[in-house]
């Protein structure tokens, strides 16, 4: 895939909404930080250091079994506009930081996009990757798979009572979060989900936004995480987060039933509402955007709405995305224009996925 297909389409593989319980678990995804024993954090480093950084990388490519996970495209960030690592960024193939801060950046991406391995970001390496569905485990064995490719030609900095040493203190240790995006609109409407936000930090785990630290968890999308990194095995942390996410997809379910017997007929007037706005709607904000989107998504699990597949709903979660918006149409959007063109492009791809 050339750099350009990343960028202009939409579609990732962890949107295909398979895997199990995708209906609630969009997403399954391991990072790992690592770092290259012989260089300083990215911080500190030189210029010259992360170039010799970026060319290990690349020496990394040419082995027999990375090219087997991939093929991958190597892509620089001082190489690319705002607008194109902002798409990447809302795609989740970069972080927000990597976005950012961007000397010496860079990212190898599978064709797949199912691999993300980010280079001089916050670490030396960020080793990604996302599946569709609840897919902890199959996620955590790539991503192993790819560490030890890496290994093979790298020295990590490692020590031996901390584990893998991080630029960030939370991260030392097995360097690993693993996160799973789930869509609970279940529990937001029956007044729930602060119950089960605050039991999920008392277990070790983070509530966060649709793009990480710092975002909002709009359009009733969560991403719940690790926050422990020392003192535990990848194993058990995978454990632990799939044994949390089994549970929140169940009371998330029984929220569901309830709404459904008790709550039926405003639930589907309120979905149905949604429906009609998005595929009528001329003007439309990002805010809104998410709020109806989510009620469709709603409306297609509970058969209320048919013959919409569950991707179509996770690819316009990114195609209604600023950056998206403006790189689908080839120019600058300012607040008024995008709107308007917001409302377009979810017309027309409602439209094409029923026909």
């Amino acid at each position: 895939m050339s750099f350009q297909n990343f960028i202009t389409n939409a579609v990732s593989e962890w949107m295909n909404g398979e895997g199990e319980d995708a209906d609630i678990a969009i997403s399954s995804r391991v990072r790992l930080a690592r770092n290259i024993q012989e260089y300083p954090f990215p911080i500190l480093a030189t210029d010259s250091q992360l170039e010799q950084i970026t060319a290990a990388v690349r020496q990394v490519m040419e082995d027999e079994d990375c090219k087997r996970q991939g093929p991958f495209e190597f892509i620089r960030m001082d190489q690319l506009t705002g607008l194109q690592k902002r798409v990447l960024m809302e795609k989740h193939l970069i972080s927000p930081n990597l976005m950012a801060e961007s000397r010496g950046g860079a990212v190898l991406l599978s064709e797949n996009e199912a691999f993300s391995i980010m280079v001089n970001e916050e670490d030396h390496l960020r080793i990604q990757c996302l599946f569709s569905g609840l897919q902890l485990q199959k996620a955590w064995e790539a991503a192993d798979r790819m560490d030890d490719i890496f290994e093979k030609h790298v020295n990590f900095a490692f020590d031996e009572r901390r584990g893998y040493l991080t630029s960030c203190p939370t991260n030392v240790g097995t360097g690993i979060r693993a996160s799973v995006m789930m869509h609970l609109p279940g529990l937001v409407l029956t007044h729930q989900i602060n119950r089960i936000l605050s039991a999920i930090a008392q277990v070790g785990l983070v509530v966060r936004g649709l793009y990480g630290e710092g975002s909002d968890a709009s359009g009733n999308l969560f991403q719940i995480s690790n926050q422990i990194t020392l003192g535990q095995s990848e194993e058990e942390i995978i454990e632990n987060l799939t044994s949390v996410a089994h549970q929140i997809i169940e009371q998330e379910r029984a929220a569901r039933r309830y709404l459904m017997q008790n709550r039926r007929l405003l639930l589907e007037d309120q979905l149905c509402r949604s429906y009609g706005v998005l595929t009528n709607a001329r003007i439309i904000e990002s805010d809104e955007a998410a709020e109806k989107l989510s009620d469709v998504r709603l409306g297609i699990d509970l058969g209320i709405i048919r013959n919409i597949p569950l991707s179509v709903m996770n690819e316009l979660t990114v195609m209604v995305q600023p950056g998206f918006l403006q790189q689908h149409v080839g120019q600058q959007l300012d607040s008024d224009s995008r709107d308007e063109r917001r409302a377009r492009l979810i017309r027309e791809r409602l439209q094409s996925a029923m026909e």
